[in-house]
């Protein structure tokens, strides 16, 4: 299961590897592994919360986030990605921005610095979102309960996550954007890049992910009426209309996990500046390391692990709510590439315990007889 699972990760961790020793001697293979690390370490959250989108997902779809998927992650977003934001902010073509990314490694490090404000405003706003919509929601199950109970109430109030991610973008705009940190240690007034850049962030939020939410809707609803006609689609045959309509479903899913992913992944890019800025050990070590953190979400999947330690993905939502702030945040203030890979870690180690502590609690008390005064009465 774990060969099966993780099979191409080792894979691309050996080719990767040999593919720097060639590239770079010895010195460009510790740059590899070292950056494989980090995007593991910064991403751990992001497989917690694509899990639960992809257990969603039959097979075929789950094969596709770990074929197509991982093409559009690894070429994608950690290696066009980052000369994509070199060609806008310099306004160069991108046969041009390809040249400086392997001819002129330090100007092509200090265009992506300076584009770090809207990079950081875009990915910190969509990811803003997705941990306010969680926290709003009403859930049976609840980790921190004397904070999510009064939250999933404030929830029934219309447009309040939207209303709060602009009081946020605004305040981050006015202060940090005002402020921005460039290259070279000077700072200098982004604040109307940074509001263009979130208001760009939390539309594609809503898009993305408002097509996702409603044929996952119509997708459920189906559901429920195949399950009521069961005899008599036994006897006329399974409807095509369902079958097509799964596929929009699983379609706009598996759209929302591949933005979800280049969100996830701007912290990893603009953290590997601080330890290269040639292209192509950062493509290989990103690269790696985005395989690692697709095979543990399929395995998540799974093993069922979700399911099990039922705080996971609340650890993983609410890293992402740190993250977001930290992105923000580092539109005018260094924040170092540990201490946000830290914070996940922490946050998502502390679910994970936590949700040790419930499954003692529930073995202890009886089962699941038990488990609705058991979830009750939880919070840490």
């Amino acid at each position: 299961m774990l060969l099966k699972t993780f099979g191409w990760s080792f894979a691309v961790t050996a080719l990767g590897l040999v593919a720097a020793v060639f590239y770079g001697g010895w010195t460009a293979f510790g740059i590899v592994a070292i950056l494989s690390i980090l995007e593991i370490s910064l991403s751990f959250d992001n497989a917690v919360v694509n899990a639960g989108i992809l257990k969603k997902m039959n097979a075929f779809w789950q094969k596709i986030f770990l074929t197509i998927g991982i093409l559009i992650a690894v070429f994608g977003m950690r290696l066009v990605f980052p000369v994509v934001i070199v060609a806008i902010s310099a306004q160069l073509g991108p046969i041009e921005a390809v040249d400086l990314a392997l001819t002129d490694k330090d100007r092509y490090q200090e265009l992506v610095t300076d584009a770090h404000p809207s990079i950081a405003a875009f990915g910190g706003m969509f990811l803003l979102m997705i941990f306010l919509d969680f926290i709003f929601e009403d859930r049976d199950i609840k980790w921190l309960g004397w904070l999510e109970r009064p939250l999933a109430k404030l929830g029934k109030v219309d447009m309040l996550s939207v209303c709060i991610a602009l009081i946020v973008l605004l305040i981050s705009a006015i202060t940090f954007g005002a402020h921005a940190h460039q290259h070279g240690g000077a700072h200098v007034d982004k604040a109307e890049t940074v509001l263009l850049a979130g208001i760009a962030g939390l539309i594609t939020y809503m898009i993305v992910g408002g097509l996702s939410g409603y044929f996952e809707d119509k997708l459920e609803e189906e559901e429920e009426r195949e399950h009521e006609a069961e005899e008599e689609a036994e006897r006329t045959g399974k409807p095509k209309s369902a079958i097509k309509l799964a596929g929009k479903a699983a379609f706009f899913m598996f759209l929302y996990l591949e933005v979800l992913d280049a969100s996830f992944s701007f912290d990893g890019v603009i953290g590997a500046f601080a330890i290269t800025n040639d292209i192509v050990l950062m493509a290989l070590g990103l690269g790696i390391g985005a395989m690692y953190v697709r095979s543990l979400t399929v395995y998540l999947v799974r093993q069922g692990t979700l399911d099990d330690y039922v705080y996971l993905e609340h650890g993983a939502h609410y890293a992402i709510g740190a993250l977001s702030i930290i992105l923000l945040v580092t539109i005018q203030y260094e924040i170092h590439e540990v201490i946000t890979g830290l914070v996940g870690v922490a946050l998502i180690a502390w679910s994970f315990w936590s949700s040790v502590r419930r499954n003692k609690r529930l073995a202890a008390a009886g089962g699941d007889g038990d488990e609705a005064k058991a979830e009750v009465s939880s919070g840490v």
